[in-house]
């Protein structure tokens, strides 16, 4: 029978455990090294990239929800890792930034990071990597062309 659904040959389903593995092994070695949650550093590496955003915005870029990228903010926040002013464009959100303090962390997690993904690529060829890469971004837009 053609039309049962075997969950290891489903690619969404395939596609979601290979993303928790990863992630589970990135997520052990930041909260090891760093004492970083996964969300807690996506919003250091996403703010890194661009020196002030919104918790809306960072949500938009990572596919989070607003109570993790919340959660996550006020963490860093906390840990003055993060700080928060107020949005001119929008009374009702405020902009993030990197501390000092933060942005000495991004520099010792990203080479980890660059590193840890490295290990777990070595047995990949370029261009296997930059065909799964275009493969990935090509899954993106088609999800969301039939959202």
């Amino acid at each position: 029978m053609t039309n049962r659904l075997q969950l290891d040959r489903f690619l969404p389903y395939r596609l979601s455990i290979t993303s928790n593995l990863v992630s589970d092994r990135i997520a052990s070695a930041y909260e090891v090294m760093f004492g970083l949650s996964i969300p807690e550093w996506r919003l250091v590496a996403v703010i890194a990239e661009v020196d002030t955003i919104t918790q809306a915005e960072i949500g938009e870029r990572t596919r989070m929800d607003k109570v993790t990228v919340s959660r996550a903010a006020i963490g860093l926040v906390d840990r003055g890792l993060l700080q928060r002013a107020p949005n001119a464009a929008d009374k009702r959100s405020h902009l993030l930034s990197l501390t000092d303090a933060g942005r000495e962390l991004y520099a010792l997690v990203a080479p980890k990071a660059l590193e840890l993904e490295r290990r777990i690529f070595a047995s990949f060829a370029p261009g296997e990597l930059e065909a799964f890469t275009a493969m990935l971004r090509r899954i993106d837009a088609a999800v969301l062309e039939t959202a």
